[in-house]
């Protein structure tokens, strides 16, 4: 059993000294590799990783396809000002093939799960000849995999899978102690600049937990556009995560006096603390108008646009 390090009761500089040292025990004089999505644990992991590590971490950015508008080009020129080196690995026609006819949230999940740690990761521990990998897992990823509320791809050990023999290395957790505030306390304190230590939330399926039914490179595309009106639109609220949504189904609108079968995003922005439990945010209409509007405007083939107002639970924050 995990013992939780509320953020309350978190000495970020004894945290991270304790990190650090356990992190070079635990590598020794082996390389490590890490993979860097731009989100806050990952972030704050990799400058975890880096000032434990120095030279003896690589740290990678897998294109899969499936990041949000300019992720890659933003994440490596922020990191590369903190004096991160990161390699961005093209893999989007392996994610791609794999989610190919997939449907079922959990086998969407699994497909990603397999394609990250065991082809593209397994690839990449063997060229360059690292023995582990760092990653952000964080508590709440591992109570909602034990839960059975849904399967977190970064989650093994908690499900009796050995990662040493499922893939061929093994996987160190330096924050699975930590839920999301605590994760954030520690990024500051490892130099993180607040855009990226108060980042929103993104899930490590990327796009792909946002799109209901198969996860096409053209749904794919709607979804991010999506997300981009919506990051511009809500930045400034607040809200501890907001996402857009894109259903499976076409619903029928009028463009032009004339009927048309087209998409539908929902919008959902939550107000949390540490993702576990969650409201939707009391967004005044106006907000939601403008928001509305300016999806159907710039996302081609949108024409229903609804806002999401269960709680979590017995809602979750992603959609699949």
């Amino acid at each position: 059993m995990i013992r939780e390090v509320k953020a309350k009761d978190l000495n970020a500089k004894r945290f991270i000294e304790e990190q650090v040292q356990a992190i070079r025990t635990a590598v020794g004089g082996d390389l490590a590799i890490n993979a860097l999505s731009g989100g806050v644990d990952s972030s704050t992991v990799t400058m975890l990783g880096h000032r434990a590590l120095g030279k003896q971490i690589k740290t990678v950015f897998i294109e899969n396809g499936l990041m949000r508008q300019g992720e890659p080009q933003q994440v490596v020129g922020l990191f590369r000002k903190l004096g991160v080196t990161v390699e961005v690995v093209d893999a989007r026609k392996e994610f791609f093939a794999a989610l190919k006819g997939l449907t079922d949230p959990e086998e969407k999940r699994e497909a990603i799960t397999q394609t990250f740690y065991k082809r593209v990761f397994g690839r990449l521990v063997k060229d360059s000849g690292a023995k582990c990998l760092l990653q952000g897992t964080i508590l709440t990823d591992v109570d909602e995999t034990v839960a059975g509320i849904k399967r977190q791809h970064n989650v093994f050990e908690q499900l009796g899978i050995d990662p040493q023999k499922a893939f061929g290395y093994r996987i160190i957790e330096p924050l699975i102690a930590l839920r999301k505030d605590g994760v954030r306390k520690i990024g500051k304190a490892l130099g993180l600049p607040a855009e990226l230590f108060n980042r929103i939330p993104f899930p490590g399926p990327a796009l792909a937990a946002r799109v209901i039914g198969e996860a096409t490179p053209e749904r794919i595309e709607t979804v991010r556009k999506a997300t981009a009106v919506v990051e511009r639109v809500l930045g400034d609220t607040g809200a501890f995560q907001y996402m857009a949504i894109l259903h499976a189904d076409r619903v029928t609108g009028i463009r032009e006096r004339r009927r048309e079968f087209g998409q539908q995003i929902e919008v959902r922005c939550w107000d949390s603390v540490d993702a576990r439990t969650a409201v939707p945010t009391r967004l005044p209409f106006n907000r939601l108008e403008k928001l509305a509007l300016e999806i159907i405007k710039e996302v081609p083939g949108v024409v229903s646009v609804t806002y999401q107002l269960a709680p979590k639970p017995p809602c979750t924050m992603e959609a699949v």
